[in-house]
Protein backbone atom coordinates (compact mmCIF):
# COMPACT_ATOMS: atom_id res chain seq x y z
CA UNK A 1 0.00 0.00 0.00
CA UNK A 2 1.09 3.69 -1.50
CA UNK A 3 0.77 6.08 1.08
CA UNK A 4 0.83 9.82 -0.27
CA UNK A 5 0.53 12.75 1.54
CA UNK A 6 -1.94 15.14 -0.46
CA UNK A 7 -4.00 18.11 0.00
CA UNK A 8 -8.25 17.62 -0.40
CA UNK A 9 -10.32 20.25 -2.15
CA UNK A 10 -13.16 21.52 0.45
CA UNK A 11 -15.32 24.73 0.49
CA UNK A 12 -17.26 26.25 -2.12
CA UNK A 13 -16.87 27.66 -5.61
CA UNK A 14 -14.35 30.39 -5.27
CA UNK A 15 -13.90 29.73 -2.10
CA UNK A 16 -11.52 26.51 -1.84
CA UNK A 17 -9.58 25.80 1.43
CA UNK A 18 -7.47 22.22 1.68
CA UNK A 19 -7.07 19.77 3.58
CA UNK A 20 -3.69 17.69 4.08
CA UNK A 21 -4.26 14.14 4.11
CA UNK A 22 -2.86 11.09 3.92
CA UNK A 23 -4.33 8.60 1.58
CA UNK A 24 -3.47 5.85 -0.97
CA UNK A 25 -2.04 6.81 -3.79
CA UNK A 26 -4.53 5.03 -6.18
CA UNK A 27 -7.48 6.99 -4.54
CA UNK A 28 -9.35 9.90 -5.92
CA UNK A 29 -8.14 13.32 -4.89
CA UNK A 30 -11.14 13.68 -2.51
CA UNK A 31 -11.50 9.85 -1.48
CA UNK A 32 -11.24 7.84 1.10
CA UNK A 33 -8.51 9.06 4.06
CA UNK A 34 -6.54 7.33 6.01
CA UNK A 35 -6.01 10.10 8.39
CA UNK A 36 -6.47 14.39 8.58
CA UNK A 37 -3.24 15.68 9.17
CA UNK A 38 -4.14 19.59 8.67
CA UNK A 39 -5.88 22.72 6.54
CA UNK A 40 -4.44 24.77 4.30
CA UNK A 41 -6.27 28.00 3.53
CA UNK A 42 -4.69 29.99 1.06
CA UNK A 43 -7.39 32.91 1.23
CA UNK A 44 -7.62 33.47 5.08
CA UNK A 45 -6.25 37.03 5.30
CA UNK A 46 -4.76 36.24 8.98
CA UNK A 47 -1.16 34.78 8.09
CA UNK A 48 -0.82 32.97 10.98
CA UNK A 49 -4.14 30.97 10.19
CA UNK A 50 -3.41 30.05 6.36
CA UNK A 51 -1.70 26.93 7.74
CA UNK A 52 -2.41 24.54 10.05
CA UNK A 53 -0.46 21.59 10.46
CA UNK A 54 -0.29 18.31 13.15
CA UNK A 55 3.79 17.91 12.75
CA UNK A 56 4.08 14.88 15.08
CA UNK A 57 1.48 12.46 12.62
CA UNK A 58 2.78 14.08 9.67
CA UNK A 59 6.18 12.93 10.96
CA UNK A 60 4.63 9.21 11.86
CA UNK A 61 3.51 9.45 8.01
CA UNK A 62 7.18 10.26 6.55
CA UNK A 63 8.49 7.45 8.71
CA UNK A 64 6.14 4.83 7.76
CA UNK A 65 7.45 5.86 3.61
CA UNK A 66 4.56 7.97 2.67
CA UNK A 67 5.31 10.54 0.18
CA UNK A 68 4.35 13.69 -0.44
CA UNK A 69 3.31 15.43 -3.44
CA UNK A 70 5.20 18.60 -4.53
CA UNK A 71 2.71 21.08 -3.16
CA UNK A 72 2.56 19.22 0.27
CA UNK A 73 6.38 19.41 0.57
CA UNK A 74 6.75 23.17 -0.32
CA UNK A 75 4.08 23.91 2.65
CA UNK A 76 6.35 21.33 4.98
CA UNK A 77 9.43 22.78 4.09
CA UNK A 78 7.76 26.21 4.44
CA UNK A 79 6.96 25.47 8.29
CA UNK A 80 10.48 23.54 8.89
CA UNK A 81 9.14 19.86 8.66
CA UNK A 82 11.99 18.05 7.21
CA UNK A 83 10.99 15.52 4.53
CA UNK A 84 13.47 13.25 2.75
Amino acid sequence: MAVKLRLKRMGRTHRAYYRLAAMEARCPRDGRVLEELGIYDPENKIEEQQVRLDAERIEHWLSRGAVPTETVRNLLKKHNITCK
